[in-house]
């Protein structure tokens, strides 16, 4: 597959508000979607889907939360207590609106990524608040273990475990899985995800930046115990559809593993609002240049019309377009209440198969950025 000398990260961007010449609706659809005409109905039964193998059940679209707490990527290189505030609002508002889904990570917001407070802290004492005022609230966490070179062997999935669910406030989480491959191999860290299910601290477990190759021997190691992979969480969205072409997502359906999609609206390309004349600040302009959104215009602006039979947003759609594509799961991420409600009206309904084959032919035609680099080790 050719690619353009850019990069990308295993995580998401949201942005809600169009940009000028496709602005005026774009920004009519999200104050509709703020009004509540495009909302997910409450959580049920009906709107979860089993993940992989697992007995665990999950809401159609999960939110990524790689934002709450990063200064070092996202909110512009500063955290305060104004983007604490719309971190919360992300969180309630998904909630209210039928998502309970949500993903972190232990070097989310970390010192290690030289964040200002770690996201599964956020998470958690969110969740805590949450259940203080609802106690019956029920809300699905997925964490992740970073395979870090200095750390060895199935002990160390464990230590680093329990020090998640501490900072999460929990005892066990719904989703554990190995960020990225190891340098070392993988073995000791899928041994260390089966110890954690027989130890009652996880109910699933995944892995994530899995190529075919490693997302089987993880699956037939894990099998031997009686353990189903649940998941391998990738970088997957209408413009990057490496999982496609690499035999990822082929593999997942084979092995009726789930497939979540980060970044699946392409950290904000998808959404409308940028343009070759107004391209997204900081790192993501290094990726998204201008160049590359001259080129992406006939695909967004068939997004938007089709979005316009629908009343949907742009962001609606491109997470519509990987729902339709069976077995995936999109983590869109929510920083603020707007951009929850907004994702919540990305379910519920559904393009036509005409129209999924016309996006995805005219996505076709953009050469694609690089991903997450360890994809390809």
């Amino acid at each position: 597959m050719a690619m353009a000398t850019h990069f990308t990260f295993p995580f998401n961007y949201v942005v809600s508000e169009g940009s000028r010449g496709r602005g005026s609706f774009v920004r009519k659809l999200v104050r509709a979607v703020a009004s509540g005409d495009s909302v997910a109905p409450a959580t049920s039964e009906e709107s979860k889907v089993k993940l992989g193998g697992s007995d665990l059940k999950v809401t159609k679209l999960g939110i990524g939360v790689w934002s709450w707490g990063d200064n070092s990527y996202w909110n512009d290189f500063q955290w305060d207590d104004r983007k604490l505030k719309a971190a919360k609002g992300a969180f309630d508002t998904s909630l209210d609106n039928g998502i309970d889904f949500f993903d972190t990570a232990e070097v989310y917001g970390s010192k290690f990524s030289l964040g200002a407070i770690s996201s599964e802290t956020l998470l958690g004492r969110f969740i805590r608040e949450r259940k203080e005022r609802y106690p019956g609230a029920e809300i699905s966490v997925a964490t992740k273990f970073a395979a870090l070179p200095w750390r060895l062997g199935r002990e160390s999935v464990i230590t680093a475990l329990k020090d998640s669910l501490s900072r999460l406030e929990l005892s066990s989480v719904d989703l554990y899985q190995l960020h990225w491959p190891g340098l070392w191999g993988n073995e000791g860290y899928l041994d260390g995800l089966g110890d954690a299910v027989e130890q009652g601290l996880v109910k699933a477990v995944g892995v994530s930046n899995y190529s075919e190759k490693r997302l089987r021997d993880a699956y037939e190691r894990l099998k031997k115990r009686g353990i189903p992979l649940a998941s391998n969480q990738v970088n997957y969205s209408l413009i990057y559809r490496a999982p496609e072409q690499t035999g990822v997502k082929a593999a997942c359906d084979e092995l009726g593993v789930t497939l979540i999609a980060y970044s699946p609206i392409a950290q904000g390309a998808l959404t409308g609002k940028y343009t070759p004349e107004n391209p997204p600040s900081g790192p993501r302009g290094r990726i998204y240049t201008r160049e590359f959104l001259t080129k992406l215009q006939p695909l967004l602006n068939r997004i938007i019309t089709i979005g316009e039979n629908y009343s949907k947003t742009p962001t609606q759609v491109a997470l519509n377009w990987l729902v339709a594509q069976g077995n995936v799961i999109p983590i869109p991420g929510a920083k603020n209440a707007e951009q929850a409600k907004e994702f919540a009206g990305a379910i519920g309904w559904s393009l036509t198969d005409n129209e999924v084959s016309e996006l995805r032919s005219l996505a076709s035609e953009i050469k694609p950025v690089i991903g997450f680099p360890v994809e390809y080790l």
